[in-house]
């Protein structure tokens, strides 16, 4: 179970990193490749809201990998994971509102959920 936890550990913490720097380091390219794809609808997110979504996708992808030795060491974990769930429910909000693809979103939350069920410190 340990080996499934940390899979999806690792692939929530990929994931949003990637995303996170993305939204850091070059918005503005992202911005204008999305704003093609979707024939020229603009993202309605302001280069400083980016920069914060994607502070809170790094930090959150750094809680679910750096092992951290507190009393309740799947703390950390859990509560990354239920932060990235948030925020993903965020995202779905705002895909739907765009009529996109909420799927990336949803899967995201679903792998997050599997691991603050996984890390839940009293089961059985």
């Amino acid at each position: 179970m340990d080996v499934l936890m940390w899979s999806a550990q690792l692939i929530l913490a990929g994931v949003f990193l990637f995303t996170g720097i993305s939204k850091l380091v070059a918005y503005s390219q992202v911005s204008k490749f999305l704003e093609g794809r979707f024939m020229g609808k603009p993202l309605g997110i302001h280069p400083k809201q980016a920069a914060v979504i994607g502070l809170a996708e790094i930090s959150g992808a750094l809680g679910e990998i750096v092992p951290v030795h507190l009393s309740f060491p799947n703390l950390l974990p859990l509560v990354s994971s239920a932060f990235l769930a948030v925020l993903m429910m965020g995202a779905f909000r705002y895909h739907l509102r765009r009529k996109e693809s909420a799927a990336p979103s949803i899967t995201l939350i679903l792998l997050a959920i599997l691991v603050i069920l996984g890390r839940w410190p009293y089961w059985g």
